[in-house]
């Protein structure tokens, strides 16, 4: 298949369903995956926080930036029909980028066999068709962010996040939102330096953990080419990578349908005041989702964008937030 490029210029059809039109400009590609797909929603679980510098959200458009085996890449995804995106891709990692576009929308997510038996989940089924489970391939840019979430606060990890992003990341290519940035290379992470780790309000475990994931970051990206339980199995073998990381990147980086956050600080009361009416531990979530193997993360992303954190009765004061700086 064929299609014009910038000025009449030919262009030609990217694998994996992206058609893109080169140019001397941004590369462009239209989308199409078999099911439908609502983009702000099913790819707001790869955004850190409200202020995350490699992701935004404006209406129907998502801006984003990765980086890719080939270099960085910003790209722009805006809703086009129930099927697809457009999207615009800037920077060396573009054509990459567009490869896996098919895969980051959901191309790859089959929901068939997925039919709770619960009201509520059936219902936010029924009512949110277009969420899809995406796939990044992007194994550090998922395995960061949740060491960097383990055992503290969100506002706190985001923060952290937002930090080290701004002060070792690259610029975004392209015209950019201002403020985006690129998440830095693994050769970057491997050589932060302690006391900026300690600035960020990251303690010296996790700040271990993210350089040992970095040293490791060429293993750790061949994870994709595994089954996502095989590909958790062994991110666990990784000392100070525990269950809920591992799961955390798997719901990202593999579009793994089933990963199951066990360990969170919320989730199981979220999941049981939204399906009993009552909150649940860990063992009890575990229990009560067992039947939707598995499907287990997609019904939970279903309770979440049904409102799920809404449920759960206010109650005490709020988790305090640890700084770790004056230690």
């Amino acid at each position: 298949m064929t299609v014009s490029g910038e000025g009449g210029r030919p262009g030609v059809c990217a694998p994996g369903g992206a058609t893109p039109t080169v140019g001397t400009g941004p590369l462009e590609a239209r989308v199409r995956i078999p099911r439908p797909v609502d983009v702000v929603r099913s790819l707001r679980p790869l955004q850190r926080g409200p202020y995350d510098p490699c992701h935004r959200t404006d209406g129907t458009t998502v801006w984003r930036t990765s980086r890719m085996d080939s270099g960085p890449v910003t790209y722009r995804l805006t809703q086009d029909g129930p099927h697809g995106a457009w999207c615009l891709a800037w920077g060396p990692g573009a054509p990459e980028l567009l490869d896996r576009l098919p895969a980051l929308l959901g191309a790859d997510d089959d929901p068939s066999g997925f039919a709770p038996d619960h009201p509520a989940l059936a219902e936010a089924h029924r009512r949110l068709p277009a969420l899809r489970i995406p796939r990044t391939g992007r194994v550090l840019e998922s395995l960061v962010p949740a060491i960097l979430e383990q055992r503290v606060h969100g506002v706190a990890a985001f923060a952290s996040w937002r930090r080290l992003v701004t002060r070792f990341g690259d610029p975004a290519p392209g015209p950019a939102p201002e403020g985006m940035r690129v998440p830095p290379a693994a050769q970057v992470w491997r050589v932060v330096p302690s006391w900026e780790f300690h600035r960020a309000n990251v303690d010296p475990g996790r700040a271990r953990t993210v350089v040992r994931c970095a040293q490791l970051a060429d293993s750790l990206e061949r994870l994709v080419r595994c089954t996502p339980a095989e590909a958790r199995r062994k991110l666990r073998s990784v000392p100070g990578v525990g269950v809920w990381t591992a799961a955390e990147v798997a719901q990202r980086a593999f579009g793994d349908s089933d990963a199951l956050s066990v360990g969170d600080y919320h989730l199981a009361k979220v999941v049981g005041w939204s399906l009993l009416g009552r909150p649940l531990d860990d063992a009890g979530m575990i229990e009560h989702l067992e039947p939707l193997r598995p499907h287990r993360h997609r019904a939970v992303r279903l309770i979440v964008e049904s409102g799920g954190y809404a449920r759960v009765p206010k109650r005490g004061p709020r988790t305090p937030i640890t700084d770790h700086r004056g230690r």
